[in-house]
């Protein structure tokens, strides 16, 4: 595998500037023409071999031109060129500009054998979904490229079947790496995506709540609460696995995260009831240390001295107003416990 890497490092190709190929081949195709029109004209009078002599070689010059015209690439901004002679790795054009080259030169690009495939054979597939726009001719776009991945379904760290989605914002670092190295490089980001998706998503729960609430730093990572931290090990992983065909990942977010339609519900329940127990925590502690405090305070402004099961008896009732649910009703009792 390290061999392929170093072999197919990309080198860039020096190529002669096009306006110059192009302005000289009009011109020879131009006096080829007049030569052939002078020369049958010297031919016709003088019957010698000079004017026939310039006639072949006027119709070799024109036949030669057209062919010379096809070594002329046009590179724009962000765009690359891997070009081969007989199969023989010559190099890449990278820099935008008018070049030309040996017109025998083959520009590579794998991703342009899809053109030619039918509406369903589009539909059907992943890579033209996302990326029809940038299949187009031997050129492959050095651009920020959006792999949207659509919806799969998975199952998190406690079993719990999700759906999950993402976008990949990735880019050509090394052109010829891209194409001879694997494939076709478009499919196989496509793959490797949909590979670490699943695999991160295997390794955390879907919420830290279901994981178990023992944990009192509450450090560890889930899909739900801790996205950005997920999406950037996807990030690195995505990048480790492409690193071979010369691409690089700038950004991945996820899009969509969800329970499976068949548990949502169940899930949604799980999830109230977590949230109104903890909920109930946080209410009984606030109303024991409001008890707390009304008895350290009646006891040290020697207000009233409460017994035993006077004390019992306002707890109850303190308890009662502040943990219920609703406005408690008071009850005046103007006589005693006794």
């Amino acid at each position: 595998m390290e061999d392929k890497k170093i072999l197919y490092e990309e080198k860039e190709m020096q190529a002669r500037s096009g306006m110059g190929m192009l302005i000289g081949n009009i011109a020879l195709m131009i006096l080829a023409i007049a030569g052939i029109i002078i020369s049958a004209s010297l031919v016709v009078e003088t019957n010698t071999t000079l004017g026939v002599c310039i006639i072949l070689l006027s119709v070799v010059v024109i036949v030669v031109a057209p062919i010379m015209l096809i070594g002329l690439k046009v590179i724009n901004p962000n765009e690359a060129l891997v070009l081969t002679l007989f199969g023989e790795y010559k190099g890449a054009l990278k820099k935008e500009g008018f070049y030309w080259v040996n017109p025998f030169c083959t520009g590579i690009n794998p991703t342009a054998k899809h053109l030619g495939a039918t509406a369903s054979q589009i539909a059907t597939n992943k890579e033209h979904e996302n990326m029809t726009h940038e299949t187009v001719g031997k050129k492959i776009s050095l651009k920020a490229i959006t792999l949207e991945n659509r919806k799969q379904k998975v199952n998190d760290e406690l079993g719990n079947p999700i759906e999950i989605g993402a976008v990949v914002i990735w880019k050509v670092r090394n052109a010829s790496m891209a194409v001879f190295n694997v494939d076709n490089y478009k499919n196989y980001i496509s793959t490797q995506c949909d590979s670490v998706i699943r695999n991160v998503a295997r390794c955390y729960p879907y919420d830290t709540n279901e994981a178990g609430q023992e944990n009192e730093n509450n450090n560890e990572k889930s899909l739900r609460g801790s996205s950005q931290e997920v999406a950037s090990i996807m990030q690195r992983e995505l990048q480790e696995k492409v690193d071979i065909a010369g691409l690089e990942v700038l950004e991945v977010r996820i899009t969509h995260l969800s329970y499976a339609p068949e548990i949502a519900s169940a899930m949604l329940q799980r999830q109230q009831a977590v949230a109104i127990i903890a909920a109930r925590q946080k209410i009984v502690e606030g109303a024991v240390g409001m008890v707390q405090m009304a008895l350290n305070q009646l006891s040290e402004n020697d207000i009233v001295e409460l017994d035993d099961e006077r004390k019992a008896a306002m707890v109850s009732n303190l308890l009662v107003v502040l943990c219920g649910n609703k406005d408690a009703q008071p009850i005046v009792n103007s006589g005693s416990i006794y």
